[in-house]
């Protein structure tokens, strides 16, 4: 296999460089408006429910997050993050719930009976619901408006990532070519 230019590759990574900044420029710009319209549609149902009805005193007592951010990383390239739902399982926990179901099975075939123990995390709870069961479409706006700004959130840090991790081969390839540079040291 031939060696790539490294004037080529450093076009190829100039280019890549350009194009994931302008990205992450416009998913700013996206972020930066799902949050305006999120406050928006969340004072305008302030305003249709009071605002008494939408406020700190409705939150549940006991919270659950209905939404994590996950992270990996790689060893040759850069981190990445994704947003995992509530309800689902990360591979991690998988594992453990797989073991404990199959233990209740050989329980069963052996004839011991055992009562089945509650799922340790049911599924999140609609937030919506701490503040009614009829609440204003501007309160389900407002969620869904600050729902999409977390994805965008995610994956603007991954392209800041990935331009960081551009920009430090952009250094190791400078330096690279001034040392293929006539005269040089």
């Amino acid at each position: 296999m031939a060696a790539r230019d490294p004037r080529a590759e450093l076009d190829s990574l100039l280019l890549q460089l350009l194009g994931d900044l302008e990205e992450l420029e416009a998913k700013r710009a996206a972020l930066n408006a799902r949050v305006e319209e999120g406050w928006l549609s969340l004072s305008k149902a302030r305003y249709a429910m009071g605002a008494k009805s939408v406020g700190p005193l409705q939150y549940a007592s006991r919270m659950e997050p209905q939404v994590r951010v996950c992270t990996s990383e790689a060893q040759d390239g850069p981190q990445k993050f994704w947003m995992v739902r509530g309800g689902t399982q990360t591979p991690e926990e998988v594992g453990p719930r797989e073991a404990a179901f199959l233990f209740t099975v050989l329980r069963r075939r052996k004839g011991l009976t055992r009562t089945p123990e509650p799922d340790p995390s049911p599924a999140p709870q609609d937030p919506l619901n701490w503040f009614g069961i009829l609440v204003p479409h501007s309160l389900r706006q407002a969620q869904a408006s600050f729902r999409e700004g977390l994805q965008l959130a995610a994956d603007m840090a991954n392209l800041q990532i990935r331009i960081d991790w551009g920009r430090s081969q952009l250094q190791g390839l400078q330096e690279k070519l001034k040392q293929l540079e006539p005269g040089a040291p």
